[in-house]
């Protein structure tokens, strides 16, 4: 099955979408007057063009496994998300994937309201969409936060543009889809054409065709130990 194929699908995904506006986020607990009480928040940047794919599995997986992922954009607003892939059968080859249409997902936040210091970890998803992020400084400086403090980060596919492009990654070793390299090594970071890197705090993978690797399970593995380490209120 396609990624395409694999997409459609999913015909729960809008209306999951949809639910997590009106309810507490999956996995977390609810206290006594209603409000939801997660493990801590999970930065997810987005941006139209973000990859459908890469972006919902680990969003509704780090809510199952309690944490609330906080969405996002130079806007609060809904942004538009994409399918890539290299389209099987075509009549004339792709040497490069095609977009198509994808899901939406409603940014919670903007990048210049956000406070890095609330969060407890760092999802770079992938698609186009970091392309023009990473040249938004709000965003930078969330991201140079979770590298300074050594918070765990997990990048997949263009999500390394943004670590790229906030100049933390010198001296680093990541992953990310091989015509991404550049972004990598021009900035003194080491490409691994590997399904999954681990460096220290920063977990990355080459797209979301590696998300059979532990990449998830290092990144949740990674948050909860630091959750274990929060000084109880």
């Amino acid at each position: 099955m396609n990624r395409r194929e694999w997409c459609k699908s999913m015909v729960v995904f809008p209306a999951a979408l949809a639910l997590t506006k009106a309810f507490p986020a999956m996995g977390a607990e609810t206290t006594a007057g209603g409000k939801s009480k997660s493990k801590g928040k999970i930065l997810m940047p987005v941006g139209d063009a973000t990859e459908v794919v890469d972006t919902l599995y680990p969003f509704f997986r780090l809510q199952e496994e309690g944490y609330e992922v906080v969405v996002a954009g130079i806007e609060a607003r809904k942004y538009h998300m994409v399918t890539h892939e290299i389209p099987p059968g075509a009549v004339i080859g792709w040497d490069i994937t095609q977009e198509g249409p994808g899901y939406h997902i409603q940014a919670n936040i903007a990048f210049r309201d956000v406070k890095p210091e609330e969060y407890a970890g760092l999802f770079l998803s992938g698609g186009r969409a970091p392309e023009y992020l990473r040249y938004d400084k709000d965003l930078m400086r969330s991201v140079r936060h979770f590298f300074t403090a050594g918070k765990p980060i997990a990048s997949v596919c263009h999500g390394a543009e943004l670590a790229a492009a906030a100049g933390m990654i010198k001296g680093r070793k990541m992953t990310t889809v091989a015509k991404c390299e550049l972004d990598l090594t021009q900035v003194g970071g080491e490409y691994l054409n590997q399904p999954l890197v681990i460096d220290g705090n920063l977990i990355s993978c080459r797209t979301w065709h590696d998300y059979g690797t532990p990449f998830m399970k290092t990144f949740i593995k990674q948050l909860n130990a630091s959750f274990a380490r929060k000084p109880s209120l």
